[in-house]
């Protein structure tokens, strides 16, 4: 057969009906996870990024790649909620193109939302570090103790982000104790965050300091600066895109959902629209109000975000005369510049409360596609081990936060950002040919949601993620083979001799797998 070992999906539904996670979580929590994942680097950290690829441009950079996320988005709502287990674009993957092409897709999310996490990490130190221990309690923290090297983009004498590593494993530890007090925690988080970020917005566009001029020129770096480059208002959005993430992140907790048939699209769709206007929001006001022009390099083009150059350009700034793309604190810094600064300390304060959300759901996710994979034993079964008193997958969530934290401590933001951003874009292409091939090979199946007008949504959603992959620096593309062969390797070292679909191991009911596969009463299993 052209794709190898194909899973059947009633297979799928029977294995999770076997060995599975508690229902606990409803549509609302699951909006709250999708705002949680999708408001937070993007709008805290990213401004600065975005802004030194793309200027004043980086609002058409949300915008482009907003529609790119639309489009995706309605694609793994109608997946999602057809195929309501663990897993996300690897399960979906597993189900139509085969294991082979599964296990490129799973291994691709787990790069995805484990450097995603250690970027988020990234971006909470420097508001710890800015507003927490400069602002209010006068604690200087040592370079060599609050960033990355230099040679890696970090700061002058910096060797190691230690808050980044704290919150990596503070993180870690509330996963282990358990999904619904995640939950619980986010469901805070999100709302000061929603609320301080409103307070922005209120603060900045009617302002007196805003000011259209500092929009011009809106693309001082163009809107497409070349494939590789990672410049432009496109490179910018290629950035950027992994902020949106949360939407993905929602579907891989699919199997721990109450009625995922109603509430997965809801939670997708839902936390994607309400975020979209408030990146394009925030990003006009912080621009309108101290400006976003980049720092450029010899050649008339903006140094890389997250480079050696532009760290050592950054160094010759007064801290008071910081411009918008050298902050690691864009929105706090934003309102100190324009006379706020009370606020801008208190949303500092926010995101420093509220960045953890992000983190907890990047980590949420990378965790359940680990389970799903070892379940289907391509990785060691140990690994789905779920803790007697927890109920949580605690192994794979030690390994992950491990990873994590490691990966926080020596890298900056930027290039933590495109790193993530190669396996997204690479799964989310996966999912929009999933959901076409399972239009046509499983027609008669149950959708209680159906992706309008696929035949021109899923291949623009194709296309959309191919764009911006080239469109994402050189070093960041070249990640993703990499670590593609290393799971190749991997896959036929180990998983390919104990995958269980391979060995034989498939439990298919053919008269109850195609019901519900919710338990009577969420959570007793």
């Amino acid at each position: 057969m052209i794709f190898g070992r194909v899973k059947p999906l009633d297979a799928i539904l029977a294995t999770a009906e076997k060995k599975a996670l508690h229902r606990t979580l409803g549509w609302f929590q699951l909006t709250l996870f999708g705002i949680g994942c999708v408001i937070g680097t993007g709008i805290f950290v990213l401004t600065s990024a975005g802004a030194q690829k793309a200027g004043p441009g980086l609002m058409l950079a949300f915008a482009i790649a907003g529609l790119i996320c639309i489009v995706a988005a309605l694609c793994y709502a109608e997946i999602a909620a057809m195929i309501p287990v663990a897993g996300s674009a690897y399960t979906y993957s597993y189900a139509t193109m085969g294991e082979l092409v599964g296990w490129t897709v799973g291994w691709a999310l787990i790069l995805e939302y484990a450097v995603a996490a250690s970027a988020v990490s990234v971006g909470w130190s420097g508001y710890f570090t800015g507003t927490i221990l400069n602002e209010f309690l006068g604690i200087h923290l040592p370079a060599w103790l609050s960033g990355a090297p230099l040679a890696l983009g970090g700061v002058e004498g910096g060797f190691i982000n230690l808050p980044a590593v704290v919150i990596s494993l503070l993180i870690t530890w509330l996963l282990m104790v358990g999904t619904t007090e995640s939950a619980r925690v986010n469901a805070v988080l999100v709302a000061i965050k929603v609320t301080a970020l409103t307070a922005f917005i209120a603060l900045t566009i009617p302002s007196d300091a805003f000011d259209t001029d500092r929009f011009n020129p809106f693309l001082p770096a163009g809107i497409f600066g070349g494939f590789g480059t990672g410049v432009g208002a496109v490179g910018a959005a290629a950035t950027i895109f992994f902020a949106y993430v949360g939407f993905d992140a929602v579907s891989t907790a699919a199997e721990e959902t109450k009625n995922p048939q109603r509430n997965v699209p809801i939670g997708l769709v839902g936390s994607l629209l309400f975020c979209t206007v408030f990146y394009i929001l925030v990003a006009a006001g912080a621009i309108g109000t101290v400006g976003g022009q980049p720092i450029m390099g010899p050649n008339g083009v903006p140094f890389p975000a997250g480079s050696e150059e532009l760290a050592r350009q950054c160094a010759t700034f007064a801290a008071n005369d910081l411009p918008l793309v050298c902050s690691n604190e864009a929105l706090a810094h934003v309102l100190r510049q324009i006379g706020w600064s009370g606020v801008g300390n208190m949303l500092g304060i926010a995101a420093f409360l509220a960045l953890p959300s992000v983190i907890l759901i990047l980590m949420f996710g990378q965790t359940r596609i680990f389970f799903v994979m070892s379940r289907d034993g391509l990785l060691p079964e140990g690994l789905s081990a779920v803790h007697p008193k927890w109920k949580t997958p605690y192994i794979v969530t030690a390994i992950t936060g491990a990873a994590v934290a490691f990966a926080a401590a020596f890298l900056p933001v930027g290039k933590l950002a495109d790193i993530a951003n190669a396996g997204t874009l690479y799964a989310f292409m996966m999912v929009a040919i999933a959901v076409m091939i399972l239009r046509r090979t499983e027609a008669n199946r149950q959708r209680s949601f159906r992706t309008p007008a696929l035949w021109i949504v899923g291949p623009l959603t194709i296309a959309g993620c191919i764009f911006l992959f080239f469109n994402l620096p050189l070093d960041a593309m070249l990640v993703l083979p990499l670590w593609g062969i290393l799971g190749l390797v991997i896959y036929y070292g180990y998983g390919y001799r104990a995958s269980h679909l391979g060995r034989g191991l498939v439990e298919v009911h053919e008269s109850e797998a195609v019901h519900e596969v919710d338990p009577s009463v969420p959570g007793t299993r």
